[in-house]
């Protein structure tokens, strides 16, 4: 499921942004690239932040951008911008370098998907290619393995 999660557009290194939001607002842009969500996604993702904090910041440096299930999902699906310059959330596990966005289109599939993802950021080295490699098709062959 991960593997077919990744679409076109979905991986990419950003180095002029510098703020947290700007961060999100582009993750998220890469699923709406990749027609996975509509224009409406962005704003529940930045809400549910507003709402409960930096809780997707799941690990030093890494965070999943997300919003609940609904009609502004088309499809399940990730994507992976990579930070050149960290950006802080307010959390304990700040500066975030890698920022995932994340969308499901119900409960069933965001869990699944869930569990590939970490899975595959647990394994010896994935962290550290997925911070460190210059080459992004490399990236995606990690993630989509």
């Amino acid at each position: 499921m991960l593997a077919k999660a990744f679409g076109p557009n979905s991986i990419a290194h950003h180095s002029g942004i510098t703020d947290w939001e700007g961060a999100v607002s582009a993750a998220v842009a890469l699923l709406e690239q990749d027609q996975r969500v509509t224009g409406g996604y962005l704003a529940r993702v930045l809400k549910a932040n507003q709402d409960h904090g930096p809780y997707f910041v799941v690990a030093p440096g890494i965070a999943i951008a997300h919003a609940a299930p609904d009609e502004d999902v088309q499809s399940t699906g990730f994507a992976l911008l990579r930070l050149q310059t960290p950006v802080v959330s307010g959390s304990q596990n700040d500066p975030v370098q890698l920022l995932f966005a994340f969308c499901a289109v119900d409960s069933t599939s965001h869990i699944a998907l869930l569990g590939e993802f970490a899975e595959l950021m647990s394994k010896p080295g994935n962290v550290n290619t997925l911070l460190n490699e210059p080459n992004l098709t490399i990236v995606r062959n990690l993630l989509t393995a």
